[in-house]
């Protein structure tokens, strides 16, 4: 069955979908996107996302031309007219069509587009034997140049430290700060369990605040377990003992060995299982 396509508000045969070339999403990156998870038929934190997408898109100066509300029923017509009950939606708007130039002022109408799949960032078995990762050279854009809170659609910062996971061949690379402080990794943010005590990079530290990122941290508040948002550094990793990974398409994974270091034990440590089996709980409650 050929995917069905939302292109500025019509459904549009996949291999039919087309942009622009003279794009500014294509020519320069200029716009803003969000992924989202489907569980159960239903759009996981939706309204989460779709506001991240409307303040990412206001910091760019860029007008949406669709109400929240109408993008909202675009996703779930979207699914709805692909089958999906289970699916990931990525859901992008760029500037629009504009001569040559990188004036953000001349482009037409902005170009907003839906597509929903199936996806499978990781194996299973790396789930339940967890992943290798690597500390990437590559150093995290800093807060005080673009802020990490815009989820822009220029990655190229996260895909040079990709390629030096992919080189190591290993999947994700841990990313560092202007200053030498653990961010994120190349698509995920990062948690590490110490004593008891869960703690990941603060927004200060140029991260991405991910959607599954928080609800991570309420579930394990809720769970009693203690947590910091705090600055961390690659001494901190190679001694925690546990370290996870968590994303809206990885959603909690651990990782077990850090550039050529066993975290703990080497496996799957209990609060990451908790937290994991709490997370799965909520989305089919939710």
């Amino acid at each position: 069955m050929e995917r069905l396509i939302w292109m500025n508000g019509q459904l549009v045969p996949a291999q039919q979908a087309k942009i622009d070339v003279w794009d500014h999403g294509v020519l320069y990156g200029d716009g803003v996107f969000e992924g989202l998870r489907q569980y159960h038929g239903r759009v996981f934190r939706k309204a989460a996302h779709l506001r991240r997408l409307f303040d990412s898109a206001r910091a760019l100066r860029l007008q949406l031309p669709y109400s929240l509300e109408q993008l909202s029923a675009a996703l779930d017509q979207t699914l709805a007219a692909n089958g999906l009950h289970e699916g990931y939606i990525r859901l992008v708007a760029t500037r629009g069509r504009s001569d040559l130039g990188i004036s953000p002022l001349n482009p037409s109408r902005p170009m907003v587009f839906i597509i929903a799949d199936t996806i499978q960032l990781y194996p299973q078995e790396m789930y339940h034997n967890g992943m290798a990762i690597i500390t990437a050279s590559t150093v995290r854009t800093g807060p005080h140049m673009l802020s990490p809170r815009i989820k822009s659609l220029n990655y190229l910062n996260n895909i040079m430290a990709k390629a030096e996971a992919c080189d190591a061949g290993v999947p994700e690379a841990v990313m560092l700060n202007h200053l030498g402080f653990v961010a994120e990794c190349t698509a995920d943010n990062i948690f590490i369990v110490r004593q008891g005590r869960l703690q990941t990079p603060g927004e200060e530290a140029g991260i991405l605040a991910g959607i599954t990122r928080g609800v991570v941290l309420d579930l394990a508040r809720a769970a009693g377990i203690a947590t910091a948002e705090c600055n961390l550094t690659r001494y901190d990793l190679y001694t925690a003992d546990e370290c996870f990974l968590t994303g809206t398409g990885a959603e909690i994974i651990a990782v077990t060995r850090i550039d050529q270091r066993l975290v703990g034990a080497g496996t799957v440590g209990p609060v990451t299982r908790q937290l994991t089996e709490a997370f799965q709980a909520l989305v089919r409650e939710e």
